[in-house]
């Protein structure tokens, strides 16, 4: 396990390389070296590289090879003609604390290969002649973590046929072109991104944002995701997961859509809870743009929240089964469109939705809200002994309330001691498996702070949960209302 120097400034090819006082000058040095597992090339801080390097060893599972830096100053940068790093069929390697910028193509590029972790990696300007930024074709278990990539030509990132993809906590921003999202994944599974940011506000004519083409298993939760055509395209694929993500300002076409399904293929099995949804188009949408005939099985689509939308909440308008429900919809958003075959076919309910109307108290924050002890109330109407399965009681015990939480590793988004936190949105929003209400009024505490998230928003002032077809009528919709410094508005 060897460590090799390179500083462009300090070093000479002719150096041994193995010590910071005898570094190499540039990459052909490394490239003339049979790197072996566990080895590392580490680039001095400060330096620039007007070249490609070539990967062409693979490390282990145990004893990747590395790339990285030392010393203390700027990050060094790769500049390239051609690719940053150019890899194939080279595995078990680590790419770190390193720069990529004003290469023609990719900052990385890789095919066929497994085990990659690029982590700590800036990558600016990228792609000036072909398109590209962090490029992974046909292999397995590829990880980008904490890395930034902003003002590229192409996808921020494009993965294909890679089983085993790990996308964790990074920022991309501004992917230019007509056919460019900030990340596209095409025909991979074993998938996770979560708690990354993607922003396509700044973009040239960017496509979208997110783009998953037929993945398989896939889990995408925790992201900021901004601007586009669209939020998450996910058109066709199988057991995917779509929650607590924050979706909006996407638009630019009557069809612009936060969370897109329905099209390219059949799609199975797609849970979409959790998510605040607002500032653009339509909401979740199951459309197709031709007359293919596709299997859409198993959409469940819950305890999202939905705001400032210039279209509905939900589109439905292709045959598909599944189901709308716990979720919180602005009064100015129109609740769903949803083909009317489709709702004789039954296939689609839409239940237990609420509405949240704008108001007369405003809330300036969820920080502000929390110092004020704001809440919200869920109150039933006198008379009420029952909404379809919908039961909420002030006195049920803590532990009746904690077997409803939603599966979260702080246990902070369930019910517990009559307030229903709704930090995530998720399907225990509402306890629906207490005693049925009795006569007279009844209600739980929302915290307002957490159903508003960290938006500023205008306030939530008396709403009312709408009429939803196949259940409710008028009379029996409980109240939603403002607690706030002891007074019920």
């Amino acid at each position: 396990m060897t460590i090799y120097y390179v500083n462009s400034a300090t070093g000479a090819n002719t150096n041994a390389g193995t010590s910071e006082d005898a570094p190499f000058a540039s990459f052909s040095a490394v490239e003339s070296l049979k790197l072996q597992p566990g080895d590392s090339v580490l680039l001095a801080a400060g330096s620039v590289f007007n070249d490609q390097l070539d990967l062409k060893y693979s490390g282990t599972v145990d004893a990747p090879i590395t790339i990285g830096s030392y010393g203390i100053g700027d990050a060094p940068v790769i500049h390239s003609p051609n690719d940053g790093i150019h890899s194939l069929y080279a595995s078990n390697i680590v790419i770190e604390n390193i720069a990529i910028s004003d290469t023609s193509g990719a900052a990385i590029y890789a095919g066929y290969v497994s085990n990659w972790t690029v982590r700590n990696v800036e990558v600016d300007h990228t792609g000036l002649s072909k398109s590209g930024s962090i490029t992974f074709r046909t292999g397995s278990n590829i990880t980008i973590e904490n890395s930034t990539i902003n003002d590229v030509n192409g996808d921020g990132i494009w993965i294909e046929k890679i089983n085993g993809v790990t996308l964790l906590n990074n920022t991309v921003t501004n992917a230019h072109g007509t056919a460019a999202d900030a990340v596209q994944l095409n025909d991979s599974k074993n998938i996770v991104i979560s708690g990354n940011t993607f922003d396509q506000t700044g973009a040239v004519t960017p496509k979208g944002v997110l783009t998953l083409v037929r993945p398989v298993d896939a889990v995408i939760e925790g992201n900021t995701i901004i601007g586009g055509g669209f939020g998450i395209s996910a058109q066709a694929g199988t057991n995917v997961t779509i929650h607590d993500n924050d979706i909006s300002g996407y638009g630019g076409y009557s069809w612009s859509y936060a969370i897109g399904l329905g099209d390219q293929g059949d799609t199975r099995n797609y849970d979409i809870s959790g998510n605040y949804i607002h500032d653009g188009v339509w909401g979740v949408s199951v459309s197709a743009a031709g007359t293919m005939t596709y299997v859409r099985d198993g959409i469940d689509i819950y305890g999202n929240l939905f705001d400032d939308l210039t279209q509905a909440a939900l589109k439905v308008d292709r045959p598909a089964s599944g189901s709308f429900h716990d979720n919180f919809i602005a009064s100015d958003v129109t609740p769903y469109s949803i083909s009317p075959s489709i709702i004789a076919a039954g296939t689609f309910p839409v239940s237990d939705n609420t509405t949240i109307e704008e108001g007369g108290v405003t809330l300036a924050s969820a920080d502000s809200l929390a110092a004020t002890d704001a809440s919200i109330n869920l109150v039933s109407d006198t008379g009420l002994t029952s909404h379809d399965g919908l039961k909420l009681s002030a006195d049920k015990t803590a532990s009746d309330k904690a077997g409803a939480q939603h599966d979260d590793p702080v246990g902070e988004n369930g019910v517990s001691d009559g307030t229903l936190l709704l930090r995530h949105f998720g399907q225990a929003a509402f306890e629906k498996h207490g005693p049925t209400l009795g006569n007279g009024d009844h209600g739980v505490t929302i915290e307002a702070a957490d159903l508003v998230g960290p938006e500023n928003g205008s306030g939530i002032f008396h709403q009312e949960i709408a009429a939803q077809p196949f259940h409710h009528s008028q009379a029996d919709a409980p109240t939603v209302s403002i607690l706030q410094d002891g007074m019920l508005h």
